[in-house]
């Protein structure tokens, strides 16, 4: 899809389809005002018909409208004014969306001065507009015999703005929102592939394949490899598995070499049963998500590639499936981590910080600035925040709120969790020096605080997107995120440094 940024209002412009605003009540926003002027009250006429009153999420087609040089103006149910807020808006672009997907319109003009937010840029509108565009059009069906053919007939979308002084951040936000939708696009993808596709080897392919793309480093360490240094944590989860594990390490180098990176370090259990501690059969085959945070973690390098962000980044992805088999790690087994610290195994479930501790210790070979890693960690994080907001945990706060904040101006919420001493006592064990679990009260934080154990060289934040990363029932699929909130993030360190 092509998009581009204009000034002016309705009456100046042409093109197939003019996006409008109308508030409750049959209150005109003032692109509508204009053009209810230059039509001679066509527009007061066809909503005191009945045909529309404004309500949120509601929209209405017009044709042939007298006095415009538009096909086509598409009327668009902002709700009360008063009351129109981020949610609002983000709720009339989905509305906006679906419905120009239902006509033959190839291109539309959205007038951003019908959406006012307080306390938001017209650059934040740009980027969450062209954002929310090049999600809808997004399809997934590259594994079907028949690819679906109801696609959108939509390929341009225009924002128009009414302040010149805003164009320069409008135009800055569009390249930006572009890249991050590509992000999204490639997390997705990962996500969405069928276990048997994306195994820890095809991961590690499509991470030397951005690298050749993008010009980053790329560099696989084998199983072989993870033996010689030690990380015996991680290849505990993968020795019930015939895939082979892969250590997956990209840098990308866009600020001088003596400024210490952002490491990501994404989780990435290609498949995970739960080992022998098996899964419920119910919905597991949702458990192909659960490299979630691998993808997420590819998804922001491409993106911050596209970008060219003066900054240094390294994604670490440890990759592996949890299969349960005769050489399956068992409930009570005690192996080495990289970190020289013995674990408890008491639940082959609980794989995923036993994969991350190992990559978060190889991390500190980068002398990292912040290191940041990204898991589909735990149910309990479902429970407790639900699927709208992310689980984040620190043992910084100045980090965590810089990522609170990032996520609020990406529309890609974090929510932060404590992390204090004491609920390090319930990961004791008896014969080893921790435990891999802490039992069922305050599952999402005994998760990072095991985390915590290998993190003590470096600033570190923990993200448990395991209510986030997908949606289940009839809109399953991989969502994309959080790589808004971690793109952000990244964009808000590369201006602070430069």
């Amino acid at each position: 899809m092509e998009f581009g940024i204009k000034i002016g209002t309705p009456e100046k412009q042409r093109g197939a389809c003019a996006v409008i605003g109308i508030f409750e009540s049959r209150k005109l926003s003032d692109s509508a005002k204009v053009l209810d002027t230059v039509t001679q009250g066509y527009i007061k006429n066809i909503l005191a018909s009945g045909d529309m009153d404004g309500k949120a999420n509601t929209s209405l087609l017009l044709h042939n409208v007298p006095d415009t040089l538009f096909k086509r103006v598409l009327l668009i149910g902002l709700g009360k004014e008063q009351e129109f807020k981020e949610k609002t808006f983000l709720s009339a672009l989905g509305t906006t969306l679906n419905a120009l997907q239902k006509t033959a319109v190839t291109d539309a003009t959205l007038f951003l001065s019908d959406f006012p937010i307080k306390d938001k840029t017209n650059a934040w509108k740009v980027n969450q507009t062209v954002i929310a565009a090049i999600s809808s059009g997004y399809r997934f069906d590259q594994l079907k015999s028949k690819p679906d053919n109801n696609q959108s007939s939509l390929r341009k979308l225009i924002v128009c703005i009414d302040n010149r002084t805003e164009l320069a951040a409008c135009e800055a936000a569009l390249q930006q929102s572009i890249a991050i939708a590509h992000g999204m696009n490639l997390a997705k993808d990962l996500g969405n592939l069928a276990p048997n596709i994306c195994t820890p080897t095809y991961l590690a392919k499509q991470a030397k394949d951005l690298a050749k793309s993008h010009k980053l480093k790329a560099s696989v360490l084998e199983e072989k490899d993870m033996e010689k240094l030690g990380m015996g944590s991680l290849l505990a989860v993968a020795r019930g598995s015939e895939q082979p594990a892969k250590l997956i390490v990209l840098e990308y180098h866009g600020a001088a070499k003596k400024e210490n990176p952002v490491v990501l370090v994404g989780k990435g259990v290609t498949f995970d049963t739960g080992g022998i501690s098996l899964k419920p059969a119910a919905e597991m085959d949702e458990m192909k998500f659960d490299m979630s945070g691998a993808g997420s973690v590819l998804g922001t390098l491409q993106a911050v590639a596209e970008m060219k962000l003066p900054i240094n980044v390294v994604g670490i992805i440890p990759a592996t499936e949890n299969m349960p088999g005769g050489k399956a790690t068992k409930p009570g087994d005690v192996v080495t981590s990289l970190s020289g610290q013995t674990i408890e195994i008491l639940n082959t479930d609980a794989e995923g910080r036993l994969i991350l501790c190992d990559a978060l210790t190889y991390a500190e070979r980068y002398n990292p600035k912040v290191v940041i890693d990204i898991a589909t960690l735990t149910g309990a994080c479902v429970i407790a925040l639900g699927n709208f907001t992310t689980g984040l945990m620190s043992n910084d706060d100045k980090l965590a709120q810089e990522l609170l904040a990032a996520g609020e101006q990406a529309a890609d919420r974090a929510w932060q969790l404590p992390l204090w001493d004491e609920y390090q006592d319930l990961l004791r064990s008896n014969f080893a020096d921790i435990a891999n679990i802490g039992g069922r009260a305050a599952g999402t934080i005994t998760a990072a605080c095991f985390l915590s154990r290998f993190t003590k060289k470096y600033r570190w934040a923990h993200l448990d997107i395991a209510g986030t990363a997908w949606k289940s029932g009839k809109d399953k699929g991989s969502t994309g995120r959080p790589v808004p909130l971690l793109t952000q993030f990244l964009i808000s360190q590369a201006k602070a440094t430069s």
